[in-house]
């Protein structure tokens, strides 16, 4: 009699493959410097190409400029090894960072009082994407075919001076 089958009513959870077939990721957890700092050394690095992105980082004179380049060497050698792409075509793509957890410490002040001393820790995701090189010369062809005026209102002044309208005048 009780022989029917409970299905399992649990919700799941919904996951999206992150890491898509031309693209290699690396996350970093729990680096031991504030996020605005970070974003200092991580920002200039959105969009360059990969060599660039290493060049930049190896003359950079912040301390974590070392661990970043780290992380970007790993994720190349994920794109090469685990998603063969192409390392001449690779560029950072995103180069997020976020807020990671934060140590407070206390430290003793005058007439028995203390303040708070806040460490700070930061996550950072960086994304590489293999360049898509299309043909150049194709699309500037099609460009230049469908390619609509840019100012609509010298487009209507030349339409109305070749009918022979006069502007400022009423008639």
């Amino acid at each position: 009699m009780t022989d029917k089958v409970i299905e399992n009513t649990k919700k799941t959870k919904k996951t999206t493959p992150i890491e898509t077939s031309n693209q290699a990721k690396v996350y970093l957890k729990s680096i031991r410097v504030s996020p605005i700092k970070l974003n200092l050394v991580v920002s200039p690095i959105r969009g360059l190409e990969v060599e660039k992105a290493i060049n930049y980082l190896s003359f950079s004179n912040k301390r974590i400029a070392i661990q970043i380049k780290k992380a970007l060497q790993s994720a190349i050698a994920n794109a090469e090894n685990n998603h063969q792409l192409d390392v001449d075509k690779l560029f950072v793509s995103e180069a997020s960072v976020g807020k990671g957890m934060v140590m407070k410490r206390f430290r003793a002040r005058a007439r028995g009082r203390g303040s708070k001393i806040l460490k700070p820790f930061s996550n950072l995701t960086i994304k590489l994407k293999e360049k898509e090189i299309e043909n150049k010369s194709s699309d500037n062809n099609a460009k230049k075919q469908s390619k609509p005026s840019k100012n609509k209102l010298n487009d209507n002044n030349t339409k109305e001076k070749e009918q022979g309208v006069k502007h400022g005048t009423k008639s």
